[in-house]
């Protein structure tokens, strides 16, 4: 596999390295402005606009991770963190599988889960009632969307369950919702709302909670790579790596900090795409534990040639269309430097670079140690 087209980007100036980035995203002069300017993309009256009772704005750096290359398709990855050496180990790991052709990832539909928790009802007697509206429900509910109606998206799915307290059973209804390449917060809750009193009226019960759910499984990626056992630095290196993520898988307090390095890399792409990430958060974190028992997010093993192969699986809830994405300056530039065409592609792109992180992390942890390896910010020599 062909190295990296961009050597030694960490070693460019600021007007170079922003050459490099618009040429490849095919930025405008005003656009290359905005990211030069260092001001976070926005001023007062925008950040006033988004959110109530603004002072100011807050702002982290941006930055560039390079030699990734995800579906044989090769990306600069914009990512917003704090932390130092996020980006610089992010990128040599890309680095590392490129060696085996890179990141292979697949996204599942973009499927939003409303709930609508029914209260004081029989719940058993009123499931079938439901199921037998379900045409009903789902029409009305897709009535709120012409957008999603328009591209043949909406409710697909209705689902009851009965969910059970210590004092008495509710009735849950689910809306199972195809909302394209939005997030699908908002239209979620809209049509939760929507169908609230006609499920009232089937049921003869009361709505309480009309609102989306953020452990959204109907939306998985998975991420995989293979890393080459010479340049990871020896089987001994693949061996105590996998007793790392070992470690991580059957013991609580060592999977807590091993899954807060996964999402770095993960987040770290939310953040500059103006995603939500504490949805993203919530939902990785449910899922590692859906066992009964926090776990790894990733899984670690070799292969018969004792190389290295990575896993990441998570639910993800991202959108390239609707919300901040669409009103903040630099979460459209990152849009566009990463030439994502669907939410599904951004996914996959945020997975691969949350398996990155996780590799690059396993690997300081087990050689040099984490604050000589993973934390040191001048020692980046990714390319």
């Amino acid at each position: 596999m062909a190295e990296s087209s961009i050597p030694k980007f960490f070693e460019k100036n600021l007007k170079e390295r922003l050459s490099i980035v618009g040429e490849f995203a095919n930025l405008t002069n005003e656009e290359i402005k905005i990211l030069e300017s260092a001001t976070g993309g926005i001023d007062f009256s925008q950040a006033d606009k988004m959110i109530e009772n603004a002072i100011g704005t807050f702002s982290l750096p941006i930055g560039i991770a390079t030699n990734f290359r995800i579906n044989e398709k090769d990306y600069l990855i914009p990512m917003v963190i704090e932390e130092p050496s996020v980006i610089a180990a992010s990128s040599k790991a890309a680095k590392i599988a490129r060696v085996n052709g890179g990141f292979t990832a697949t996204a599942d539909g973009n499927f939003s889960i409303g709930q609508i928790q029914v209260v004081n009802v029989d719940v058993q007697e009123t499931i079938p009632k439901i199921i037998a509206s379900s045409s009903e429900i789902i029409e009305l509910a897709n009535s709120k969307s012409e957008t999603l109606s328009k591209l043949g998206k909406g409710v697909k799915e209705i689902i009851c369950k009965e969910v059970k307290t210590d004092s008495n059973s509710m009735l849950i209804v689910e809306l199972i919702i195809d909302v394209g390449d939005a997030m699908g917060a908002n239209v979620t809750n809209t049509m939760c709302e929507a169908v609230a009193p006609l499920i009232e009226k089937l049921s003869s019960g009361r709505t309480l909670l009309r609102i989306l759910s953020n452990y959204s499984i109907k939306r998985m990626v998975t991420a995989s790579a293979v890393f080459d056992k010479d340049n990871v630095g020896g089987e001994k290196v693949v061996d105590d790596m996998i007793s790392a993520f070992q470690f991580a898988n059957n013991d609580t307090f060592r999977a807590v900090t091993h899954n807060k390095g996964v999402m770095n890399g993960t987040i770290s792409v939310a953040n500059a795409t103006g995603q939500d990430s504490r949805a993203i958060e919530a939902a990785a974190h449910a899922y590692a534990a859906k066992s009964g028992m926090y776990r790894s997010l990733t899984e670690w093993t070799k292969d018969d040639s004792g190389n290295l192969l990575g896993k990441f699986e998570l639910p993800l809830s991202v959108g390239i269309v609707g919300g901040v994405i669409n009103d903040h300056p630099i979460a459209k530039i990152s849009k566009k430097i990463l030439g994502v065409n669907s939410a599904q592609e951004l996914a996959c792109i945020m997975a691969s670079v949350g398996l990155a992180q996780n590799f690059a992390a396993m690997r300081a942890l087990v050689t040099e140690g984490i604050q000589k390896g993973h934390m040191k910010l001048h020692a980046r020599k990714q390319d």
